[in-house]
């Protein structure tokens, strides 16, 4: 007789062990106007010089993209004023965390990362057949002197998100250093950037200095944020050529599109465009801060393009469970983030002026109700 491991292909050890990532709910009562704040997409919109980039590759959508991503490249490393061999291009960022988790992790080793970090570190570090290990935060905020505990001679790579999703958190450039130079060679760190564009404080520091003087060191970014692209699925890194090198071997040979790469790298050449989604942010985040706490909830700071918000007690009528069906029933969507180990609070993207406004009045007559 037959195993039952024969009668069909299985899966390797550890994908049976992921839970799937769960996008941002976009879903809400259908008799009212939608407001998405659920994915941390700008209320700005993408750069008409985007949009107007992405039109135009539509007369040539039968001919391949440019394997390279030369375009993209080059804007991103003019923007940045880095070197372009040092830049890679991807289909979204998460692609890269995956590239990174499949080329630097096997079976025995170990993937790092801090226990409200985002879930697809995780999912990649299983999917790579490496086990996960979850460190402590302090005050939801990464803690370096933690990170460092858990590294094992099995440890091959650290993912730190540097501001967290979903805390709204961050880690100091020198806290990031000290990390950096605390770490065995051989152990890549991670930085998760996708929010530095948003963070305005003189001690943050998005992770260039520091890829640039290492060989260990990766930073990852997005389109999905600030520039307004998330439909068009950009990411990049900054590495050292070796890195670059392994994952030019392994990703896919036309991996991010023509229209992806035109619309970034007319985004990402739009600084006006940028400055005003920065504007946006810098107005609207204490703003929603101070109306959530003048109502009785908790917020977390962040630096993001989001606010955690806590609510009074879990087992109440005035729980985060309890809260979002209120708001949904509004056409306000926000996100749960019990599958980050917050039960009791949801997370918000800063929105349009309206969408903002309607959140503020929809919860202070949430937290009067009896």
């Amino acid at each position: 007789m037959r195993s039952q491991s024969a009668d069909r292909p299985h899966p390797r050890d550890g994908v049976l062990k992921i839970n799937a990532y769960v996008p941002g709910s976009d879903k809400a009562n259908p008799n009212v106007k939608l407001y998405k704040l659920s994915s941390n997409e700008t209320p700005i919109g993408p750069s008409p010089a985007a949009i107007d980039a992405y039109e135009q590759v539509a007369k040539n959508l039968a001919i391949y993209p440019d394997g390279s991503s030369s375009a993209l490249r080059q804007a991103i490393a003019k923007a940045h004023g880095l070197n372009a061999q040092n830049i890679l291009c991807s289909n979204g960022s998460d692609e890269l965390l995956g590239l990174l988790a499949n080329i630097y992790l096997g079976p025995g080793d170990e993937g790092i990362f801090t226990e409200h970090g985002f879930l697809v570190y995780k999912i990649q570090i299983l999917a790579a057949g490496a086990t996960p290990v979850v460190v402590p935060e302090t005050d939801l905020c990464a803690s370096v002197d933690a990170i460092l505990d858990a590294v094992t001679e099995r440890t091959k790579i650290v993912f730190l998100a540097n501001p967290n999703n979903p805390t709204g958190t961050y880690v100091s450039d020198s806290e990031v250093r000290r990390l950096q130079e605390n770490l065995p060679p051989n152990v890549l760190l991670v930085i998760d950037a996708a929010y530095a564009e948003y963070v305005r404080r003189n001690d943050y520091a998005a992770g260039i200095e520091l890829v640039s003087a290492n060989q260990n060191v990766v930073m990852t970014r997005t389109f999905s944020k600030i520039h307004g692209l998330a439909a068009l699925r950009i990411g990049w890194m900054y590495a050292p050529e070796h890195v670059v090198d392994a994952v030019n071997r392994v990703r896919g040979p036309f991996n991010v599109n023509a229209a992806a790469i035109a619309a970034g790298a007319a985004a990402i050449s739009d600084r006006a465009h940028v400055d005003k989604a920065i504007e946006h942010n810098e107005t609207w985040l204490p703003k929603l801060t101070q109306a959530f706490e003048n109502i009785g909830l908790k917020v977390t700071p962040s630096v993001g393009n989001f606010l955690l918000v806590h609510f009074p007690d879990d087992q109440s009528e005035k729980s985060a469970k309890a809260a979002n069906e209120f708001l949904i029933d509004r056409g306000f969507v926000l996100r749960l983030v019990g599958a980050y180990g917050l039960p009791n609070a949801l997370r918000m993207s800063v929105g349009t002026q309206e969408a903002n406004q309607g959140v503020i009045v929809a919860l202070t007559q949430f937290m009067k109700n009896d």
